[in-house]
């Protein structure tokens, strides 16, 4: 095996084929038909990588680089740092910081030579970096040793320390440290790159690409809070202006906000690299303070004297190792001793233990905390003494585990001893997306907050069959305290549950009229075309030529826009899917757009329509957009769409297929020709969606008639 070469960034063949617009089977003909590309550095013999800049200079002598997005080239400099991606993101998060600070610092310090800029790099972070001035009520000052002598800093707490905050606290190290020269050195291509993409872009913007990119690369690392739900539980807390997420990840919590004046951001973490993205994320995303801290929460608790206003948490499930032998007397728990088996009630109780009097706590918990009997008396005691004020079950999609209904706890420090409490237990379950589409976080949203709002406001709910009850707590009170929401909602109405049967019904049968007078005439053999070889062309060529326009789903989406994913192009269905919310440019769907998912060997490709048009394109998706005067959409759609094409400019790996959209092929024909073809496309599709549909409303149909036999609303003659 070829020796490794340190300081040097790597690529794999699969980053090759990313970076020249190809499919991977282009590089293996490219290494083995040129003797002077770029021999492999590491890896292993299966999966060899390649040196970026000599794959860089290879590409660009022979011509296979002029159109490569900067963005690409950037992830492809970051993904490949020889000291691993986390901190290569790191160091571009704090250049970006600079950048969105004091520019003309940046200018100064990278105008010479790449030594140069590494050396000069550390002091000028020193002077953005968390800790930064707390909006005129004092500065952050750093001494010669680097430690912050300010309330207002950013910090770290060592690991299985703890030490209250004071009017002036004393000197700790800062979340994210200036790296020193010899560190940053291998990162100043990546970082002179990630400059001129924020000139593009912004600098605030080109970190959550990255990071994005980054999270999007390895699913399996971590586990993400989708912006929809972040926002949610932030407005069940409330406006706040000191909030604490004691288990932050990336900072999508505290980043889902509402600002205020005067506000103050806490945020704690057991992974320091976690800690510092998010310190660094929530630096360039609000001018408030924020005290960042990598540690234990649970055993080293870097904030033990606040108390904040709201507490938002997503904690780790199912943790055995939490520290139950240790913590034994510890005096968060004053509604009781949490078993081993539940950790979420330790983080419950952490997060009561952390809000004012009066303040709200919301928390995202695996449903089984809800009715475990090893948990029954904690949570008989919160609702005792008035602390839980409402449990909502989430629809199965929300949040990872996606199969599991997750719950929301909204929780509040009591002032005073309820009088006569109850609880508001809630279920938006009905408001669960198709496959893997996602929820309807609108309807999520208006139904739970208008509930909770109404609940908070009179102390009491008036029941909304299916959707929300308060239920006093003396009702819950028994062997079992059990608060999974769906046991204790009214049904539906028997006129509800019936009526919508009856309107299922309506629509099968228009449905499957629709589908009767759009069946396709059979075809006459005797009348079939003779095969024949006819002019052919491909996409790839037809972009060389400018007649269609292609482009790529991004890894970055809009909290007002829907999202046309790859799932929703296989299935016929409407923009459901979200993205990791970001001010990447997004790729816009427009009518007579045609959309090709490029994973799964599925021969599919869409025509976008008005009531598609305006979503941002998803991950997986090629988007194809055909000058009129020269390709018909529908014409395109219709030959991308066949199998034999499909087999042909696939590529397999061991468990998937990916399709080079570029070899896709289709044949010269006249604009007249191309139309005829389009209009019969067209109806195919038409009878397409029209048997989706109907099996989508048979399966409603037969859902509710078992659903209304079992539980009474309909009768059996």
């Amino acid at each position: 095996m070829p020796e490794k070469r340190d300081s040097a960034t790597e690529v794999t063949a699969a980053g090759i084929a990313r970076l020249a617009g190809v499919g991977r089977a282009a590089v293996s003909n490219w290494r083995r038909r040129h003797a002077d590309f770029p021999k492999p550095v590491g890896g292993t013999e299966a999966s060899p990588s390649f040196a970026l800049a000599e794959v860089e200079h290879w590409l660009r002598l022979h011509r296979k680089l002029a159109e490569v997005p900067l963005r690409e080239r950037v992830w492809q400099q970051l993904a490949g740092h020889p000291d691993g991606p986390v901190t290569a993101l790191t160091h571009a998060g704090c250049v970006l910081l600079l950048i969105h600070e004091r520019s003309p610092v940046w200018l100064e310090v990278s105008s010479g030579s790449d030594e140069r800029l590494a050396a000069l790099l550390p002091e000028a972070l020193e002077q953005v970096l968390p800790p930064r001035p707390d909006d005129g009520t004092g500065d952050a000052r750093v001494n010669p040793s680097g430690a912050v002598n300010t309330p207002s800093a950013v910090h770290s707490t060592p690991h299985g320390r703890h030490t209250a905050p004071t009017a002036a606290p004393e000197p700790r190290a800062a979340a994210v440290r200036p790296p020193a020269a010899p560190r940053l050195l291998p990162s100043v291509p990546l970082l002179r790159g990630v400059a001129e993409l924020a000139a593009d872009l912004g600098a605030r913007q080109t970190f959550e690409f990255l990071l994005g990119r980054h999270l999007d690369a390895h699913p399996r690392q971590y586990t993400l809070t989708p912006a929809d739900l972040a926002g949610l539980m932030a407005d069940l807390a409330g406006p706040a202006r000191t909030v604490l997420d004691p288990a932050c990840g990336t900072g999508a919590l505290l980043r889902a906000v509402t600002p205020r004046p005067g506000q103050r951001l806490y945020a704690q973490e057991s992974s320091p690299e976690l800690a510092a993205l998010a310190a660094l994320r929530l630096a360039l995303h609000t001018r408030a303070p924020v005290h960042a801290a990598a540690g234990d929460t649970l055993r080293a608790d870097a904030h033990p004297e606040l108390r904040a206003d709201a507490v938002l948490c997503h904690p780790p499930f199912n943790e055995r190792n939490w520290g139950h032998d240790e913590l034994a007397y510890d005096p968060r728990w004053e509604y009781g001793f949490p078993a081993r088996t539940e950790s979420e009630l330790a983080w419950v109780q952490h997060a009561l233990a952390r809000v004012r009097d009066g303040g709200t706590a919301v928390l995202l918990m695996p449903p089984a905390a809800a009715s475990r009997r090893s948990g029954r008396r904690i949570r008989a005691d919160l609702l005792r003494r008035g602390a839980l004020r409402a449990v909502v079950a989430l629809p199965a999609g929300a949040a990872p585990p996606y199969n599991i209904p997750l719950h929301l706890w909204v929780l509040r420090r009591p002032e005073q001893a309820p009088t006569h409490p109850e609880v508001l237990l809630a279920d938006a379950g009905r408001f669960a997306g198709e496959g893997r589409g996602g929820p309807d976080w609108q309807g999520v949203r208006e139904a739970v907050l208008d509930a909770w709002r109404a609940h908070d406001r009179d102390g009491r709910l008036d029941e909304r069959p299916g959707l929300a009850r308060s239920v006093p707590v003396v009702e819950l009170l028994d062997d079992d305290v059990d608060l999974a929401p769906a046991r204790h909602l009214p049904p539906l109405t028997a006129a509800d549950g019936a009526g919508r049967l009856a309107d299922v019904h309506e629509r099968l049968g228009e449905t499957l009229r629709l589908t009767a007078e759009l069946t396709p005439p059979p075809v006459d053999p005797a009348r079939s075309a003779a095969p024949g070889r006819r002019p052919l062309t491909t996409v790839g060529e037809l972009a060389r030529t400018g007649a269609l326009v292609m482009r790529t789903g991004g890894n970055g989406g809009h909290a007002r826009l829907p999202v046309l994913t790859d799932h929703d192009v296989l299935s016929g269905t409407d923009p459901s899917g979200t993205l990791p919310e970001s001010d990447e440019e997004a790729v816009l769907t427009a009518p007579g757009d045609v959309v090709v998912p490029v994973l799964g060997g599925g021969s599919v490709a869409r025509v976008v329509d008005r009531a598609t048009a305006g979503a941002v394109l998803g991950r997986n998706l090629v988007l194809l957009r055909p000058d009129p005067a020269a390709l018909d959409p529908w014409f395109l759609a219709g030959f991308l769409r066949g199998t034999a094409n499909h087999r042909q400019a696939s590529s397999y790996a061991s468990t998937a297929t990916r399709l080079d959209v570029r070899r896709l092929q289709l044949p010269r024909l006249p604009m007249d020709e191309q139309r005829r073809y389009g209009a019969r496309f067209r109806d195919l599709d038409a009878f397409e969606r029209a048997l989706r549909r109907a099996g989508r409303l048979g399966e409603q149909l037969v859902r509710g008639m078992y659903d209304g036999l079992t539980d009474g609303t309909v009768a059996p003659d």
